[in-house]
């Protein structure tokens, strides 16, 4: 079983240093330590278990380390930066195993992204020896890029001419997109496999700074100290601790504080029982940083995104994620609106991010995603997100229904309007509601209103509004339908429907490589390259570009 828990005093392969306002965290992989059997880690090259730890470096940094405006990243081995992902790991995984390890690996980069863009700590990286492939790819996560000019210390990527496969963690995009580099100097650089140095990486826009061998660091870190002074972080000292989260899984659940996921495997089901707040919260900024990570919205946030990844990568074959919910709805209303009229706050800003992520992790998790509002349900403000993150939702109308004291309820607060964007940069609202200008401002007119299952139907926030005779075949029927169909046709479906309007360099990286981490991967080209890699025998290409 893979596990995504980690902290500082476990990480086998980074080492952070805290120094002021400056970070910086060393790539150091020890060679042995790897996920699975079969394979070294040489010349600081990754694999999953490398990324779990740097993805948790840098949530760390961001809420334990506020004081933090700049982060270096480089490597701590002499003359070596990084050899990006491990190639014998690569040849011996699955398929399904490769795409999710890629898809890991660049909401980890993407993440680093984030917190240079939204977190005013921004990210450096210091190359003091050849980085290749996804070693490469790091750095262009990072917003400024410092080579060693020694005459023998390369970048490059090298996936097409040596593997049969492209640059796995967006690198291909980031050239163009985010550096601007010219097309034709890009495809030069990516069809050769020794990559290029010194005043050509420069010249080329490829890196931003050469330095000798001996001012590396020193030049890196006056650049850090300027950008963390520029990002005005200085009077933020005490950060807030992110204990270890508690966890249970048995055969058929995994149980959190928050959150419950119950197994289906028949219907190849994971239903996600969600507690919401339970009573009304006003509590000042001082409580809620007393609260810590059990503030309820950022508790949330950390057991679903675990919840994702441990079903991701633990449990492939189950295939359809339903989402339930219980808990006050006035709470949660009470909670988003704490959040709102303090979103300039770092904690809270924070706490924003962190959901606005996880949400985006699950709208790219290739799982048919329903939710089902019930009487008691909670699907208020933050926990709406899931409803209109839903490929199909249902609202259960309980106009006949005898118990009125149970309430079935639908309601969207401010947090729902640009707070929580997918990657396409547009909130789920905008994009449920794509081109319709005048529907979203009616939209925008019952923020705060608890909507009964009719009104929320007929607003189209919700697909269907069953009554109780009806409920339970209705969705008995969606599950066995969902189980039904191939999973491959519904995961390329879901991706297509779910991310219309505008592009950005986040969607285009996991539109792009999802179409070809599902094909490429598979390809016989592909498959010899990645088996055949160090061994010495020139693979032989089935040469059809059709």
């Amino acid at each position: 079983m893979i596990n995504f828990f980690t902290s500082p005093d476990q990480y086998k392969h980074w080492q952070i240093n805290i120094d002021g306002d400056v970070a910086t965290l060393f790539l150091n992989v020890e060679e042995t330590e790897n996920s699975t059997l079969g394979y070294t880690l040489k010349l600081n090259s990754y694999d999953l278990g490398v990324d779990i730890e740097l993805n948790d470096a840098v949530q760390r940094i961001r809420f334990e380390h506020p004081e933090v405006g700049a982060v270096i990243i480089t490597s701590a081995k002499e003359r070596v930066f990084s050899a990006g992902a491990n190639i014998q790991m690569l040849g011996q995984l699955s398929h399904i195993e490769k795409v999710n390890f890629c898809k890991y690996t660049n909401e980890t980069r993407i993440s680093i992204e984030d917190a240079s863009l939204n977190s005013g700590q921004t990210y450096l990286c210091a190359i003091n020896g050849p980085a290749s492939g996804g070693g490469y790819e790091l750095a262009l996560a990072t917003e400024h890029i410092i080579l060693v000019d020694d005459g023998a210390t390369a970048i490059s990527l090298p996936e097409v001419p040596s593997l049969a496969v492209l640059p796995g963690t967006g690198g291909l995009t980031r050239i163009i997109d985010k550096r601007h580099v010219r097309r034709d100097r890009a495809d030069f650089f990516c069809t050769t496999s020794e990559g290029v140095r010194g005043k050509r990486a420069l010249d080329w826009n490829l890196v931003d700074e050469l330095a000798t061998r001996s001012e590396l660091i020193p030049q890196t870190l006056s650049k850090a100290k300027k950008l963390a002074k520029k990002n005005n972080r200085n009077t933020v000292s005490n950060g807030i601790e992110l204990e270890p989260i508690n966890r249970k899984i048995e055969k058929n659940q995994v149980s959190y504080d928050l959150i419950k996921v119950l197994i289906n495997r028949d219907l190849r089901l994971a239903t996600f029982k969600i507690k919401g707040p339970g009573k009304t919260l006003n509590p000042s900024i001082k409580h809620i940083y007393s609260m810590g990570c059990k503030f309820w919205p950022l508790a949330f946030a950390r057991e679903l995104d675990d919840a994702i990844l441990h079903l991701r990568f633990n449990e492939p074959e189950i295939g359809t994620w339903a989402f339930t919910s219980e808990g006050s709805p006035d709470a949660m209303q009470a909670i988003d609106k704490i959040m709102l009229q303090n979103s300039k706050d770092w904690f809270i800003r924070e706490i924003i991010l962190y959901l606005k992520r996880t949400f985006k992790r699950l709208d790219i998790s290739s799982r048919s995603l329903i939710a089902l509002i019930e009487p008691n349900s909670c699907f208020t403000g933050t926990l709406a997100e899931l409803v209109l993150a839903a490929d199909t939702s249902y609202m259960l109308d309980e106009a006949i229904e005898k118990n009125t004291e149970k309430k079935t309820t639908f309601c969207l607060t401010g947090i729902n309007f640009g707070y929580l964007e997918m990657s396409n940069g547009l909130s789920r609202i905008s994009s449920r509601f794509l081109g319709k200008k005048g529907l979203l401002e009616k939209i925008k007119l019952i923020e705060g209103k608890q909507l009964e299952a009719k009104k929320t139907e007929e607003l189209g926030l919700v697909t269907f509004a069953p009554d109780d005779i009806d409920w339970e075949d209705e969705i008995r029927i969606a599950f066995e339908a969902r189980a039904s169909f191939s999973p491959d046709a519904l995961s390329a479906m879901e991706a297509n429907l779910r991310f219309g309007g505008p592009e950005t360099m986040e969607s285009k990286i996991f539109s792009r490589l999802s179409v070809w981490q599902n094909w490429l991967f598979q390809r016989p080209n592909a498959s010899v390259s990645l088996e055949s890699y160090g061994t010495g025998k020139q693979p032989t290409f089935d040469r059809n570009r059709v």
